[in-house]
């Protein structure tokens, strides 16, 4: 796939412009991936994230993602419009709509599906990322847990939705492996707000909906604003009434390999999760998904060249 590249704006962070992806396959829903970039991989433990819509529906089977593996990550789904079921190995069968959480964490291995509904809204609109796992947890059981109640913060026209970390003292229920942050945070047209920050954290906003000004840099829909470390504050103006992402964590120190859909980190790691997919055959370490009309997702090809652990910037 190609890669998001990076530019630097006048303020001194990076804009991390996105690639177009076809979730599933050439016909699949299409998602900007800013996450990972040429340049910067990771924002704290956040090494993948996708945005994706709004996509009307009519004529359209909407998302459409066949039972896949994974090892060493956590899947954080969040919608902004629509609903998704969610299959996975452990016997979770649960539908998500906007305000909830899903969570999946792989830990050693667990595999899933994702569709939206036969009966639905119409519209699809949402972000999935991925969290790195550390050593120390990495290769622990699988889970998968919904929050369907988030704490919730306002503040004038602020309005925050707390996925995962704390955020001027809300804690969410969600499970964190290492120090994160994620929020949704939403504007009013023309407010202004300030959140505080921690300086050991390093930060990045994506804007999903309408325009705002974000550490004096604009920012619209598209690309992520890496803001960086060393930050207590975080100042905010909305164009339009605006929806974005805050994601935050501690800078990850671990090196890793990010290939398909494993994180390990070494090149025998990801050929032995791979290998195990393909032999799965009515079970192995990642399971089997039951329920979903359609065929798993084979694993591509291995690539010539030995993959290399990498950390979080180019």
């Amino acid at each position: 796939m190609s890669i998001p590249e990076a530019t630097t704006s006048p303020a001194g962070v990076e804009i991390l412009e996105g690639t177009p992806v076809a979730l599933g396959g050439p016909r699949g829903l299409e998602v900007t991936r800013t996450l990972p970039s040429k340049h910067r991989r990771m924002v704290g433990a956040w090494c993948f994230l996708d945005a994706y819509g709004p996509h009307r529906l009519e004529g359209s089977a909407g998302m459409r993602v066949g039972p896949h593996p994974h090892i060493g990550l956590q899947t954080v789904s969040w919608l902004v419009a629509g609903e998704i079921v969610h299959r996975d190995s452990l016997g979770s069968l649960q539908e998500i709509r906007p305000g909830q959480l899903n969570l999946m964490t792989a830990g050693r291995g667990i595999s899933h599906s994702e569709e939206t509904p036969g009966t639905n809204s119409g519209v699809l609109q949402g972000v999935q990322l991925w969290v790195a796992l550390p050593d120390a947890t990495r290769g622990g059981p699988p889970a998968f847990t919904q929050h369907a109640e988030l704490p919730v913060l306002t503040d004038g026209g602020l309005t925050a939705t707390l996925l995962m970390g704390d955020l001027a003292g809300a804690v969410s229920p969600a499970r964190c492996d290492t120090p994160l942050l994620g929020a949704e945070i939403t504007l009013t047209a023309g407010s202004t707000a300030a959140l505080p920050l921690r300086p050991d954290f390093e930060y990045a906003v994506l804007v999903i909906d309408g325009a705002a000004t974000v550490a004096d840099v604009p920012v619209e829909p598209g690309p992520l604003l890496y803001l960086g470390e060393g930050r207590t504050e975080l100042r905010l103006a909305a164009g339009p009434a605006t929806r974005l992402m805050l994601l935050g964590g501690e800078p990850f120190t671990e090196r890793l390999v990010m290939w398909w859909n494993f994180v390990g980190r070494d090149h025998d790691e990801i050929v032995t999760a791979r290998q195990a997919w393909e032999d799965r055959a009515g079970g192995g370490p990642f399971g089997v998904v039951r329920g979903y009309d359609g065929p798993d997702i084979p694993a591509p090809p291995m690539p010539i060249t030995r993959l290399v652990s990498r950390g979080r910037t180019r």
